[in-house]
């Protein structure tokens, strides 16, 4: 009789344990980040956008125009989305952007205009113009700081590389490298942007890193020394504040696997591995598992990725953390016919589709006591 009762009052815990369990609350936050690819406008700008005008290579006509920013909105606006997160992301980074305006213009679509998006926008000193820029929630997230950090690389960082490279194929791509008369290759300035993500401090990096313009081998050590200006920023950080929030999000141009995220960044594949003032890469996970951000001669892979710094991979949810990453690649915007099916649902001549990459997210959640 005495077991009886012991085990009675065991279940009866159990329950009251379990029931206290189910009832936690979470804020749930998004954070994505997608190249746009050659979102242009049809006004002639003092860049290489020639091609992007309507008497232009595109034929980029203002019904074009209009058309893929109502396609972005309506990626942009579900990304991350599902049953249990009904909110659009918090936040988005964003490549491959003309100038601010065309930001504005996409926030004003019918998709986003509700949602009150802020930009935090910067030229950068690429040769075809295009930026990187976040756009944010007014409601949730208030910067406080932020500022564009150039990339300085040279010509002469590839020297060596081309002896190993000689027999690389070139891949081929909108995104050239452009050399200058002093030697400096022009590419995209880094993004940092600080603020207050509902009362706590966060910091957020976007980038685009250079391309594989000429064959990934020759134009390594580019996105190796844009590697290694991401770790710097990070660090300094981290000087500022050891217990820093960092969210480093972009385009690299490389996989989780290649040396600019394994060595520049020292990103690391396992919560169990990153030390402190370490770095997390979820995507580097997700790639073993076959997912992809983009394909290229029939192999997909991740260049798109989202990582976040030590004190964000914490256990205990008080304040903001880490959850979970994903590629967001729905039906409608993938190639469903032809020599590309399965990739995603681009511009061409007779369709103007979505991007050459499929965004990507991570969610951040924090207890609500």
């Amino acid at each position: 009789m005495r077991i009886r009762k012991i085990l009675l009052l065991f279940v009866v815990l159990f329950s009251i344990i379990s029931s206290n369990a189910q009832q936690k609350k979470y804020i749930v936050h998004t954070v994505a980040f997608y190249n746009f690819e050659n979102l242009f406008d049809t006004i002639n700008n003092p860049n290489f956008d020639e091609e992007w005008l309507p008497t232009g290579a595109q034929n980029w006509t203002s019904k074009k125009y209009k058309q893929k920013l109502v396609n972005l909105s309506k990626v942009l606006m579900q990304i991350g989305t599902n049953d249990k997160q009904k909110e659009a992301p918090t936040f988005i980074g964003g490549s491959e952007i003309e100038n601010r305006g065309v930001l504005e213009d996409l926030i004003k679509t019918p998709n986003l205009i509700n949602l009150d998006y802020g930009i935090v926008h910067f030229d950068s000193p690429d040769k075809r113009g295009i930026d990187v820029a976040l756009l944010y929630r007014k409601k949730h997230f208030k910067p406080t700081s932020y500022i564009n950090i150039p990339l300085l690389v040279y010509r002469n960082q590839v020297k060596n590389a081309d002896k190993k490279a000689k027999e690389e194929k070139e891949e081929v791509t909108d995104d050239k490298i452009e050399v200058a008369i002093d030697d400096r290759v022009y590419t995209r300035d880094v993004l940092l942007v600080t603020g207050l993500l509902d009362g706590e401090e966060v910091n957020l990096m976007v980038n685009h890193w250079p391309s594989r313009s000429g064959g990934e081998k020759k134009s390594s050590p580019f996105r190796e020394a844009a590697g290694r200006l991401d770790r710097k920023i990070i660090d300094s950080l981290f000087k500022i504040n050891p217990n820093a929030k960092i969210i480093n999000m972009g385009d690299l141009n490389d996989g989780t696997y290649n040396k600019s995220v394994k060595e520049g960044i020292g990103a690391k594949l396992k919560k169990s591995e990153v030390q402190k003032f370490g770095i997390y890469n979820p995507f580097e996970q997700m790639a073993k598992e076959g997912n992809a951000s983009l394909f290229y001669r029939d192999a997909g892979d991740i260049f798109d990725q989202i990582m976040v710094s030590e004190p964000m991979i914490k256990d205990d949810y008080s304040s903001f953390r880490y959850w979970k990453a994903g590629v967001y690649n729905k039906p409608f915007m993938i190639q469903t016919d032809g020599q590309y099916k399965g990739y995603p649902l681009r511009h061409s001549a007779n369709e103007i589709g979505y991007s050459d990459h499929f965004p990507v997210y991570i969610y951040l959640i924090k207890e609500v006591k």
